[in-house]
């Protein structure tokens, strides 16, 4: 279990705590805290989700072609936008996707990355993210999702021929022998890339700020203990300290969110490509 348990966790626990452990216990899964079945990780992933809908829900009927608002503005800006940094752009610049297809997955997945790295700027928050499990689930969704892609584009066999160069010749099968584990576990290894890469950010990001944070407190602590006016000095820099690590996770969330929507969108390409 993670060593901060928000209040929230602790509230969703005491209502559906109960039938989460049953469900776990008929599928004969012990939790590791049967005091908490449900982790903080999963009670704020869900809160992401119904943030995503909820916003989802409530922008759709203000969308306006004639007077677009704030907040249509900036969902507009993460589909598209001048410097080519929205999904859509990603999307068609990496695997040709021009009608969309392969947008609403993609997009989803991008959105609820950047919502959830983005929550624990909030107090009484945590990022679901900076938990290994959450992106290991993003990064599986991702990756049986541009597998299956490919599949459907090619076919079962001649997909899993392109892990071999998609041989012709004898010269080529002979290769392709040498050629398909090599491809095979470069792909699966695709999964550890997206996880690991995800998770270690935002979880160095908050760790940082709880370590900085704690010595600038505990700086200020014994300025105050020495004078009034040492203390008061001191303390300025605990309350300026968190503006600028919000700054800086809001950044690394960005560009995380960016990278988990660049490599899918690269990998859907690779996978759907005519030519290997």
């Amino acid at each position: 279990m993670e060593e901060h348990v928000s209040w929230i966790t602790h509230f969703v626990n005491q209502y559906l705590g109960g039938a989460a452990l049953a469900l776990l216990q008929a599928l004969h899964i012990q939790p590791s805290h049967p005091d908490l079945p449900i982790p903080e990780s999963v009670v704020m992933a869900m809160i992401v989700f119904v943030i995503g809908a909820l916003g989802t829900l409530w922008l759709k009927p203000r969308l306006s072609v004639d007077n677009p608002g704030g907040a249509q503005q900036i969902a507009e800006l993460l589909i598209t936008n001048p410097i080519g940094f929205g999904i859509r752009d990603l999307l068609i610049e990496n695997s040709h996707d021009k009608k969309g297809k392969y947008f609403a997955m993609v997009g989803s997945v991008s959105v609820f990355i950047l919502l959830a790295n983005i929550l624990s700027v909030f107090p009484a928050f945590s990022a679901p993210t900076a938990v290994i499990t959450v992106p290991l689930g993003c990064a599986i969704v991702t990756f049986l999702y541009f597998n299956w892609q490919g599949i459907k584009h090619h076919s079962v066999g001649y997909y899993l021929l392109t892990f071999a160069g998609s041989p012709r010749t004898l010269g080529d099968w002979l290769l392709g022998i040498l050629l398909f584990p090599v491809e095979l576990i470069s792909t699966v290894a695709r999964l550890l890339s997206l996880t690991v890469r995800l998770w270690a950010n935002i979880f160095a990001s908050d760790l940082l700020y709880v370590i900085f944070l704690g010595l600038f407190v505990k700086i200020a602590v014994l300025g105050w203990d020495k004078s009034l006016p040492l203390g008061i000095v001191l303390g300025i820099f605990p309350a300026l300290f968190p503006l600028i690590f919000i700054g800086l996770h809001v950044f690394v969330s960005i560009i995380q969110t960016y990278v988990f929507t660049l490599l899918p969108s690269i990998y859907i390409g690779i996978a759907t490509a005519d030519e290997h």
